[in-house]
């Protein structure tokens, strides 16, 4: 599957030059010259490189309000190369930082580390607003406060993740998540999921009336 990129920058040579090398390669290429673009097409994308020096939105205010929904990649760009600005930006949570002038081959190569990275972090952290679990760590987070999950409710909640759109009866979620000998009453996922959706504030686990539950993937 092709990833897409999203190139943030409104120098108009670097931007198509860079546009052009990652098609080449074989990545799917979106473009934004303004931070306020950008935050329309960021959802699109795999992984962000993003300028810094933007007009009107800087690139970390830009990241600052990425970062609120999304854990996607971002690679800062900046012909800036003093250690405070390095600082801001991995303060606001960049994944890289490349000073301009740079390699495109290198470019190429940090991106898809960053991709790497992303594909296996996504297998145990699951971010949504302001909510964050870590499914193998058995921890869960609303706005950094530790949320109490419980590792019943945890188990839950990936099993619904893993299987985004589809539809669990109760019985389905005890035989995936119970063993012969423990099997509880089905109303007992109710009642987690209940938790859930208090102690995350989750509006994307659907009740299917007559069915069970699922996940609205974003």
């Amino acid at each position: 599957m092709t990833s897409t990129v999203l190139i943030v920058e409104d120098e108009p040579t670097l931007r198509i030059g860079t546009e052009q090398f990652l098609r080449q390669r074989g990545f799917t290429v979106l473009t934004a010259t303004s931070g306020e673009e950008a935050l329309e097409k960021y959802a699109e994308a795999d992984v962000i490189i993003l300028d810094i020096m933007l007009p009107k939105m800087s690139g970390i205010e830009v990241l600052r309000q990425i970062r609120q929904t999304s854990d996607v990649p971002v690679l800062m760009l900046t012909a800036l190369h003093d250690e405070p600005t390095q600082v801001a930006s991995f303060d606001e949570l960049a994944d890289d930082y490349m000073s301009k002038p740079f390699s495109l081959v290198l470019l190429e190569k940090r991106i898809k580390a960053l991709l790497r990275r992303q594909q296996s972090v996504k297998k145990t952290l699951w971010r949504r607003g302001l909510a964050s679990v870590d499914f193998a760590a058995y921890q869960g987070f609303y706005d950094d406060t530790d949320a109490h999950l419980k590792p019943k409710e945890v188990q839950l909640l990936k099993l619904l993740v893993d299987n985004p759109n589809m539809v669990w009866s109760r019985q389905a979620i005890i035989d995936k998540l119970w063993r012969d000998d423990e099997v509880p009453f089905d109303r007992v996922i109710d009642v987690y999921i209940k938790n859930l959706r208090k102690k995350l504030h989750l509006d994307c686990i659907i009740t299917v009336k007559g069915v069970g539950y699922r996940y609205e993937a974003a």
